[in-house]
């Protein structure tokens, strides 16, 4: 969630993952894919940090939890690409590699 302020500067939280669009003209309006439109006191510039600041927090998050579990179970871990040279596992249903 991001923190955004509204014209009669009451801060709310909104979910920058189901914003639509945002237009400046020369209010922002933070419009939605549900359709509601929010009228902020950020300039455009100042909400599209922040939900870069929100996104980068998001990735941060979930990388740290790839390092070290939580609780007993097991840690995430982050899938890499096969290498392309090498032969498929038995069962993987591909054919090997022709060069």
């Amino acid at each position: 969630m991001i923190v955004v302020t509204r014209l009669d500067r009451r801060p709310f939280a909104i979910n920058p993952d189901l914003i639509e669009r945002i237009s400046s003209n020369p209010d922002t309006t933070l419009h939605m894919v549900d359709g509601a439109t929010y009228i902020v006191e950020e300039p455009l510039q100042d909400i599209i940090g922040l939900i870069a600041d929100y996104r980068a927090r998001v990735i941060r998050l979930a990388r740290d939890m790839t390092s070290t579990p939580a609780g007993n179970g097991p840690a995430l871990s982050v899938v890499r690409p096969a290498d392309p040279d090498a032969a498929p596992s038995p069962g993987s249903g591909q054919q090997p590699s022709r060069k």
